[in-house]
């Protein structure tokens, strides 16, 4: 799926699969290309990445017909820009809490390659650029997709408005910070955190928007669940989770077969 694909599955009653890959092995793409996948979810916000392992990736997996779709480190959009530059397809933008923000954001993956005061007066006027100009900014960006993190009360309180750009493309539930924020901490069975979630995913499919969540612990039940009330951005797992689990569990067979003491299961993995 490249870019173009994902964002018209996002705005469709279509479902994009993919997962969140943390190494940047050159033996990793091979292994990818055969798990049935949509895109791609890389978080720069979490993992240390640099720019160079970060653009080989995307080159790499966008070649591969999957959709480089990158996590930037803050709502920043001359980050957004950089990354975009080093071929990904779409930019995840963390903790947004204000439509000015959104709207910065948007001149820098949708309008590339404008700056500075002229940029800045397109966003405010859409009527302000020549129509040869409008037609090669829409032309150059689109296979570039937005989706903006909502994972705080402030960014729920101003999710109405965010939905209303019409250039986002979706919103991704970031879960651990917006439990924080609620003040229930990891509680993702908590009444008000379900309530809070079954919100945003409601209002973003009802926009024609994409909605989803990325959740890595708590279970494949509740995944599901969140998908058939409506999430169609769907971010399983990450490579590292994968391995964990899956060596973890051979481990202990091996061992429960031998008549040895299994391995306690570690802590989950910060990412």
């Amino acid at each position: 799926m490249k870019g173009r694909e994902l964002k018209e599955t996002l705005r469709s009653e279509k479902r994009a699969y993919g997962t969140l890959v943390v190494s940047p092995s050159a033996f990793w793409p091979q292994v990818v290309t055969t798990l049935g996948l949509d895109f791609i979810f890389i978080d720069t916000e979490h993992i240390p990445l640099d720019r160079a392992q970060l653009g080989w990736m995307c080159q790499t997996y966008r070649a591969l017909n999957l959709a480089p779709l990158v996590r930037i480190p803050s709502p920043d959009p001359y980050q957004a820009a950089m990354v975009l530059d080093g071929g990904a397809e779409g930019i995840v933008v963390p903790y947004v809490e204000s439509v000015h923000q959104v709207k910065q954001l948007v001149g820098a993956v949708k309008y590339r390659p404008l700056k500075g005061e002229r940029l800045q007066k397109l966003l405010e006027y859409k009527n302000s650029v020549e129509p040869e100009l409008s037609a090669y900014l829409q032309q150059h960006n689109a296979g570039n997709v937005l989706v903006v993190n909502i994972e705080s009360v402030p960014a729920m309180e101003a999710l109405d408005e965010i939905l209303s750009i019409e250039e986002v493309d979706g919103v991704l539930v970031g879960p651990h910070d917006l439990s924080c924020s609620l003040g229930i901490p990891e509680q993702y069975d908590h009444p008000r955190f379900m309530a809070a979630v079954e919100e945003i995913i409601g209002k973003a499919r009802e926009s024609g928007k994409g909605g989803g969540m990325h959740m890595i612990y708590p279970g494949l039940e509740l995944e599901v669940a969140w998908i058939k009330k409506g999430a169609n951005l769907i971010i399983h797992s990450a490579d590292a989770i994968a391995f964990q689990r899956a060596i973890q569990y051979e481990i202990n067979h091996i061992k429960h077969l031998l008549g040895e003491e299994k391995t306690s299961s570690g802590e989950n993995l910060n990412i």
